[in-house]
């Protein structure tokens, strides 16, 4: 905050007016026009927003320099302030770290790198399903690492193949798979070959097992409630009634 102070003083008697000081800092023009019209930082830091004293100017110093070191939290800054004598209320210091975080505000955090999770949702999504935050950050890892940039463009393949059910394609896209230097896929890959024919079917064909699949979850749930209260004639009396 001091160095801010004094580089707007110096590029004002270098003659340039508060716009392009403003641009030139990276700065906004109220925070500007406030730096200019304040003799001192430190009338700057102590802050005259009001007019009036307050319970807090004795400390205000502290929160100040906590602010320049990055410290923002309103809480925080009051525990703090508190241990050095303070004795208001958080309120005080709440509405005080606003006039700061207004004047002087502080840039964005520094954004966490994409966890593995998001990285393998955005892969396996479709491209149009991604906002343009989700699209950049992708971008930006499979440029930095080419194998996983070869493993998405398989990935994408072969959503596209099971989208469209073009099975009988299933067998050129093992083959480069295999040509490629992606070993997290080669195993994915021989398994399909290992029960190819029936891949095949379920990429191609519109019948599905799915109901199949889901009676005989029902049957064992049921089995499962009655496992040891009734017999065979009651278990075949409800899964009739179930289906």
């Amino acid at each position: 905050m001091r160095e801010q102070h004094a580089s707007v003083h110096a590029l004002l008697d270098e003659g340039l007016g508060l716009r392009p000081i403003a641009c030139r800092l990276g700065l906004a023009r109220n925070t500007v026009r406030r730096l200019a019209d304040a003799a001192t930082a430190d009338e700057v830091l102590v802050g005259r927003w009001t007019g009036r004293t307050s319970i807090l100017d004795p400390y205000k110093p502290y929160p100040h320099q906590r602010w320049t070191e990055g410290c923002t939290v309103a809480r925080r800054l009051f525990e703090e302030v508190r241990e050095r004598g303070y004795p208001g209320g958080e309120s005080v210091v709440k509405r005080h770290v606003q006039r700061l975080r207004e004047a002087f505000p502080h840039d964005d955090p520094p954004r966490n790198a994409p966890s593995v999770r998001d990285v393998t949702s955005w892969i396996t999504r479709r491209p149009d399903r991604l906002d343009d935050d989700q699209a950049q950050q992708l971008k930006q890892v499979l440029t930095r690492c080419p194998a996983l940039d070869r493993t998405a463009e398989h990935i994408r393949a072969f959503t596209e193949l099971m989208n469209d059910r073009r099975g009988r394609e299933l067998g050129r896209s093992i083959e480069r798979v295999q040509a490629d230097d992606v070993p997290a896929l080669h195993s994915f890959v021989t398994g399909l070959g290992q029960d190819l024919d029936a891949v095949v079917a379920w990429l191609s064909l519109r019948y599905s097992s799915g109901a199949v699949e889901d009676h005989n979850n029902k049957i064992k749930m049921i089995k499962r409630q009655m496992f040891g209260r009734a017999n065979f004639d009651l278990l075949r009396k409800r899964i009739l009634l179930a289906a």
